[in-house]
């Protein structure tokens, strides 16, 4: 049995958690629950129920602690009214011990009121000591547990809200963004889109999260169509492509004789394409260094069938022609055709293969043919017969003695 695993949702616009909840057969999509998390229990709205839930990244699904009652609904709504007075306070707190370059953004409790979070951002690059800050603020609120969360750039903005850069009436972050997407510079300029640092960077004072909508459908229109300053051949003539229109999928050519045109993708050829080609065409055979081709690459254009035809009768010699072919073994004037390095090869191949042939008995075999034990080394062939075991049994002579009849 599957266990029953639901979306579980802390913020109006934030990440979904996947939570088991099993125990709560009966939960749906709108209701709210209390989990256990990293930073204490949670109240959170349950946004969609999984139907084949995937592993786990980690172990297991954490359970859902139970179904929140009506009672917990009043608590939250008890303790967020309490949260902008925690903000002021720790603000106040903040200037008296004068800590530069640290903004106090918000300020939030738990459900239940067990924990406290104070979240801020800082301009400085570093880690900033607020452990006074923090104990300050501790004695101030004895009853919850005080913590300091540090936010950056771009969920300052979509906490705080506001107008976007575009003139949208809310930012994008604040509306539907529940993640932000790494944003480089090199979106605007796959885009077209000017550098200009306020075209390109939003309230957060970072590039804009919209370059990336739309980015990978210009990577994909620009791999069909020619960059600029690219020579090519429109129907009007040979020019230069000055823009790129990757959604319309046209570009704008200026042509050799000044006058400008807007061309589709499917009128466009390669100009440097089709000069290579016309090189090659123009090239002598490489195969012939003296001239006087014979493959038939300086004859007329022919068709292509003729050119297959042409091309299958040089490489399949005519039947009249393979009887005369000379055998394959080299004769002396070929020898003497060789360049000196291939003669010497040659004749050491031959000399190889005269000194490993078997030698041969008065009947034209073999003598390994013989029957009768041989030689465990190889190479050597064993003496068989009554004169071999008479030759055997003779102590060996000196290498000095000669021997007379």
């Amino acid at each position: 049995m599957h266990p029953l695993i639901v979306g579980i949702r802390f913020h109006r616009v934030g990440k979904i958690y996947h939570f088991d909840a099993s125990d709560c057969p009966d939960i749906l999509v709108g209701d709210f629950a209390v989990v256990e998390t990293t930073r204490g229990r949670q109240l959170g709205e349950v946004v969609q129920i999984i139907e084949n839930p995937s592993p786990p990244p980690e172990g297991v699904w954490k359970p859902i602690h139970h179904k929140a009652t009506p009672r917990d609904l009043v608590l939250r709504q008890l303790w967020q009214k309490k949260e902008l007075e925690a903000m002021i306070n720790c603000r106040a707190r903040l200037a008296e011990m004068n800590i530069p370059g640290v903004k106090i953004v918000a300020a939030e409790y738990a459900f239940d009121g067990s924990r406290l979070s104070f979240l801020y951002s800082t301009e400085a690059e570093g880690k900033v000591d607020l452990r006074r800050l923090q104990t300050a603020m501790q004695r101030m609120y004895p009853r919850s547990r005080v913590e300091m969360r540090q936010l950056g750039p771009r969920d300052v903005a979509k906490l705080l809200g506001g107008m976007g850069a575009c003139g949208l009436e809310n930012r994008c972050c604040s509306m539907f963004l529940t993640e932000f997407s790494p944003i480089s510079i090199k979106m605007a300029k796959e885009q077209g889109i000017s550098l200009t640092p306020t075209e390109i960077t939003g309230m957060c004072g970072r590039l804009r999260c919209c370059l990336i909508y739309e980015y990978e459908n210009y990577v994909e229109a620009r791999k069909n169509l020619p960059k600029r300053n690219k020579r090519v051949v429109t129907p009007q003539g040979e020019g230069k492509v000055i823009d790129v229109y990757p959604l319309k999928g046209t570009v704008i050519v200026e042509l050799d004789n000044g006058a400008r045109a807007e061309v589709a993708q499917n009128d466009l050829q390669p100009w440097d394409e089709l000069e290579a080609l016309r090189r090659k065409a123009q090239e002598p055979c490489a195969r012939h260094e003296g001239g006087e081709c014979t493959c038939g690459k300086s004859a007329a254009p022919q068709t292509p069938g003729e050119e297959v035809e042409a091309t299958y009768s040089e490489a399949v010699p005519a039947p009249s022609e393979m009887e005369m072919l000379p055998d394959i073994e080299t004769t002396s004037a070929d020898m003497h055709e060789m360049p000196p390095a291939q003669k010497a090869r040659k004749k050491s191949r031959k000399s190889r293969r005269k000194k490993f042939t078997a030698p041969k008995d008065q009947s034209g075999q073999t003598k390994s043919s013989q029957p009768g034990p041989q030689s465990s080394r190889p190479g050597k062939l064993r003496p068989t017969g009554k004169g071999a075991a008479k030759k055997r049994s003779e102590p060996p002579k000196p290498s000095g003695a000669s021997t007379q009849k």
